[in-house]
């Protein structure tokens, strides 16, 4: 199941970083397979991804 990101961020294992907004995404054992709102699709394997990190803008709660 593809999910949303306001900002993901990968950090391969060669210490490299990649950065993507405003993207969906899927996460599974063969590798993580982004696809931005501009319709570019970038995959990477498995064994080039250490970490990602996300982060969802959330409108503010009502009082």
């Amino acid at each position: 199941m593809p999910m949303h990101a306001d900002e993901l961020t990968v950090v391969h294992h060669d210490d490299t970083v990649s950065r993507f907004t405003d993207v969906t995404y899927m996460l599974s054992r063969e590798g993580l397979r982004v696809v931005t709102a501009g319709g570019e699709i970038r995959a990477f394997a498995g064994h080039d991804v250490l970490t990602i990190h996300t982060r969802l803008a959330h409108e503010p709660l009502a009082a």
